[in-house]
C-alpha cells in the first residue's frame, strides 16, 4: 500500500499546507521580484511608492537602514530630502496577510547623487585686494508708499576661483518723496568691474540726491500730467525730463572716467551695466522714470497681474558678450533719449529689476519678459515651487531679504553668474 506524500517544510520537519506552500511561493515571488529605486539627489526633496499591485497578499512593515538616509517611509512611500551622497542597502521587512507574525527581508539599493553645488568651491575673496566687496549683500525698507527687497550674490562660477562678486545696488529715500534703486552688472572679463557697478549704482544715487535737480523733473511732471497743457508743452516738458536724467549718466560716466585715472586704469576696466528706476507717487499716480544700458531688465507688474511691461531697452546680442556698457562713450553718441522711459500708472504689484544671472536661467529669452505666463511661474518660483523648496514671502516679509539671499543660490545648469534681483511691492 502506498503511503501518502507530504512537502516538507525548509527545516525538514513539518509537512506544509496547500496554504503554506501558497503564502511561501508569493513570499519568494516578492524578493525575486526586481526593483529599481529611481536615483535621489542630496539636499533635494525625493519621493518613492512602491507599486504592490502584483502583490496585493504583501504588506511591508518597514524600511531597515533607511534612517541614515534622511529619509522616511510611510503609507508606502519613501519621502524627504536625503543628506549626502551614497549607495544605500536598504532591507525591506514584510509579511504576508496570512502570516503576519513572520517578517521576511527583501534587499534593494537606493542610490543618492551628489548635490552639484558641493562640486563648486566656495573660496573667500582677498580681504587685501584692492575694491574689495562682500560677496552677499541684501537691503529691505521702505520705498515710496510700497516696500522694497533686494539681494544680491556672489556667482558660483567667482566663489569657485575666489573671485569678487561684480553686481551691485543701491537705495535711497530722496528729498521730496522721490526714491530710487539702481543695479549694476560688472563685466566679468574687465579687472575692475566689481568697482565700477558699486560706482555707477552709488553715484546715480547722488546725483539725484538734490533739491534742485528734483525740482527740475518735478516741474516738469506737472506739466506734462497737466491736461490743460498742450500737445506742443507735453513734449517739451518731457524733454526736459529726459535732458535731466541724460544729465545723470553722463555724470555716471565721468565718475569712471576719473575713478580710473586715479587708479591708473582704463575706464574700459571699469564696464558695468547699469539700470535704475525713480519714482514718486503723485495725486494722479505714480510716476516712474527709468533708464537702461545693458542686459539687465526693468519690469512692472499691474495690479491684477494681467499685463507686464519692460521699461527699459535691453541690449541683448546674439553672442556672450554682446551687451553694452555705461562705460562705453558711444552710447552717449548714440539716440540715448531711447533708452529712457516716463511711466506713468495708478497703481501696481510689483516692479522688478534683476541681472542677467536672475533673467537668464528663469527668463531665458528677451521675448518672455512681457508674458505674464512666465511671471507668474516665476513668482511661484519665489513663493517656494522650486526643487529647493525655499521661499520669500512678501506677505510676512519680516525676514524676506534673508530668504530672498537664500532663494538666489538656486541651482541652474550652466547659469553661475552673480544674481541681484530688486522688487518694490
Amino acid at each position: 500500500m502506498m503511503g501518502k506524500f507530504f512537502r516538507k517544510s525548509a527545516d525538514g520537519s513539518k509537512p506544509k499546507t496547500m496554504e503554506q506552500t501558497l503564502i511561501y511561493k508569493e513570499k519568494e515571488e516578492f524578493k525575486d521580484a526586481h526593483w529599481v529605486l529611481k536615483n535621489a539627489s542630496a539636499k533635494q526633496f525625493y519621493e518613492f511608492s512602491f507599486d504592490m499591485e502584483e502583490f496585493p497578499n504583501i504588506k511591508i512593515q518597514k524600511i531597515g537602514n533607511l534612517e541614515e538616509t534622511g529619509l522616511s517611509f510611510e503609507n508606502g512611500k519613501i519621502s524627504g530630502t536625503p543628506v549626502t551622497n551614497n549607495m544605500y542597502h536598504l532591507d525591506v521587512r514584510f509579511y504576508h496577510i496570512q502570516d503576519q507574525n513572520q517578517l521576511e527581508t527583501k534587499k534593494i539599493q537606493l542610490f543618492v547623487n551628489a548635490d552639484p553645488k558641493d562640486l563648486w568651491k566656495n573660496i573667500p575673496g582677498d580681504k587685501n585686494a584692492a575694491f574689495y566687496k562682500l560677496e552677499e549683500d541684501s537691503f529691505k525698507g521702505s520705498f515710496s508708499d510700497k516696500k522694497i527687497v533686494v539681494a544680491s550674490k556672489r556667482g558660483r562660477s567667482h566663489a569657485h576661483e575666489g573671485k569678487f562678486r561684480e553686481d551691485d545696488f543701491a537705495v535711497n529715500n530722496l528729498p521730496e518723496d522721490w526714491n530710487i534703486v539702481s543695479v549694476s552688472d560688472g563685466a566679468g572679463s574687465a579687472i575692475a568691474a566689481r568697482e565700477g557697478s558699486r560706482l555707477a549704482t552709488r553715484t546715480v544715487n547722488e546725483f539725484f540726491n538734490s533739491q534742485e535737480v528734483l525740482s527740475r523733473i518735478e516741474d516738469n511732471i506737472s506739466m506734462l500730467y497737466n491736461r490743460q497743457s498742450s500737445e506742443e508743452e507735453k513734449l517739451e516738458a518731457q524733454q526736459k525730463i529726459i535732458n535731466v536724467l541724460s544729465e545723470s549718466v553722463v555724470h555716471v560716466y565721468h565718475a569712471l572716467e576719473k575713478i580710473a585715472a586715479e587708479n591708473e586704469l582704463s575706464v574700459n576696466d571699469l564696464h558695468a551695466t547699469l539700470i535704475f528706476t525713480l519714482v514718486k507717487k503723485f495725486s494722479f499716480g505714480y510716476v516712474i522714470l527709468s533708464f537702461g544700458v545693458g542686459d539687465c531688465p526693468i519690469n512692472l507688474i499691474n495690479t491684477d497681474f494681467s499685463e507686464v511691461k519692460l521699461l527699459n531697452q535691453m541690449d541683448v546680442g546674439e553672442f556672450g558678450g554682446g551687451t553694452r556698457f555705461i562705460t562705453m562713450k558711444e552710447i552717449f553718441n548714440e539716440k540715448i533719449a531711447s533708452r529712457f522711459r516716463i511711466t506713468c500708472v495708478e497703481d501696481f504689484s510689483y516692479l522688478v529689476l534683476m541681472t542677467d544671472g536672475i533673467y537668464d536661467p528663469k527668463f531665458t529669452t528677451e521675448s518672455k519678459l512681457e508674458n505674464t505666463e512666465s511671471w507668474k511661474t516665476f513668482f511661484e518660483d519665489l513663493a517656494g515651487n522650486n526643487d529647493d523648496r525655499t521661499k520669500a514671502d512678501f506677505i510676512n516679509d519680516e525676514k524676506i531679504d534673508e530668504e530672498l539671499l537664500i532663494w538666489s543660490d538656486f541651482w541652474s545648469r550652466g547659469n553661475h553668474d552673480d544674481r541681484t534681483l530688486a522688487i518694490i511691492y
